[in-house]
């Protein structure tokens, strides 16, 4: 996935702030929702876009569905900043 899409997601507040809470661990749609003043639809919207911009990876387990940082992702966005700061090159 490409950076115009990880960017994207990263520019609004909630899914900032989901990003957040799942640095702890994997949480439920629901657990993520308990956190929020918006309907569980908003919540779905926001982990989709989280998904599609590879950011999060979820995995069913009985009938929940749990979602995680994909640090990948995240190693690669810091890979790059730190090569703009003037470290190592970003190889993509």
């Amino acid at each position: 996935m490409g950076f115009q899409h990880t960017f994207k997601a990263l520019s609004d507040p909630t899914r900032r702030a989901i990003l957040d809470l799942l640095k702890d661990g994997s949480m439920t749609a629901g657990e993520i929702a308990a956190h929020f003043d918006m309907t569980a639809a908003t919540i779905s919207h926001h982990l989709s876009v989280l998904r599609q911009a590879g950011l999060i990876v979820d995995d069913k387990v009985g009938k929940y569905i749990h979602y995680e940082l994909n640090m990948s992702v995240v190693d690669e966005i810091l890979g790059w900043v730190t090569a703009l700061r003037g470290g190592s090159h970003y190889e993509e």
